[in-house]
């Protein structure tokens, strides 16, 4: 098996030199880059399995590399941000980003979440080579066709980054049936997922919105159900 690349985005010499030291370590190939533009330019002639992206990095800052990241690929990214604000990490989240990390962090931590990371993405992918026939769902003036992450509301393409679509074509598989944020966490992000329940509300935000921006919703909603989850509701 060829070893994972991890691409470590970080102007902080010591931190990209002590996480190179961790996951070589642990078998794992490193490229490591210090301000936006030379991401960019690594993550194209690298393609990596998984970035870890600092927010605050000269050139581009964290924001607009996850977002041209985010525009052609969707690996993996992990966000790296040292003031811990919930607006930094909402952010993040809403660009695209699967985790996030507090600066100061723990280099176990971290490693184990990108192993967490991999293994989701990697069943992910065995789950779409058994089970093709169950990769799209389609409701009127909807159709997601999760095997080519598509996504198309009242005729309209619609882009929407990896996490927003599974969302999306999770609640869609499962109509009129309630969720706790705990359940989709686990459902569309995996079981040792390490982030907080705020993420599941961060991303259904970004789906109505991007419903609404394209006149969807005939006869069907993402549904908040007080006190326990989402559902979608279909009339």
């Amino acid at each position: 098996m060829n070893a994972k690349t991890v691409l470590v985005v970080d102007d902080d010499p010591h931190i990209v030199e002590l996480l190179t030291l961790y996951f070589e370590k642990e078998g794992y190939c490193v490229r490591s880059s210090g301000d936006g533009i030379s991401a960019l330019e690594s993550f194209a002639e690298e393609e990596p399995d998984v970035v870890i992206l600092d927010l605050m990095l000269p050139g581009k800052d964290g924001y607009d590399v996850c977002r041209e990241m985010r525009r052609v690929s969707d690996v993996p990214i992990l966000m790296l941000t040292a003031r811990g604000e919930t607006l930094d990490k909402i952010v993040g989240l809403e660009l695209g980003a699967d985790d996030y990390v507090q600066k100061p962090f723990e280099p176990k931590e971290l490693l184990a979440r990108v192993k967490a990371v991999l293994r989701r993405v990697e069943a992910g992918g065995a789950a779409r080579e058994r089970e093709p026939e169950r990769e799209r769902v389609s409701w009127p003036g909807l159709e997601i066709d999760k095997s080519r992450y598509l996504v198309r509301i009242d005729g309209r393409t619609v882009e929407m980054p990896p996490k927003e679509l599974e969302l999306f074509y999770f609640l869609a598989s499962h109509p009129n049936r309630v969720y706790t944020r705990e359940q989709l966490l686990g459902s569309v992000w995996g079981y040792d997922f390490f982030g907080e329940s705020r993420t599941v509300d961060v991303h259904v935000k970004r789906i109505r919105e991007k419903i609404e921006e394209n006149g969807g919703g005939q006869g069907w909603q993402i549904q908040t159900v007080w006190g326990v989850g989402y559902k979608f509701e279909v009339e």
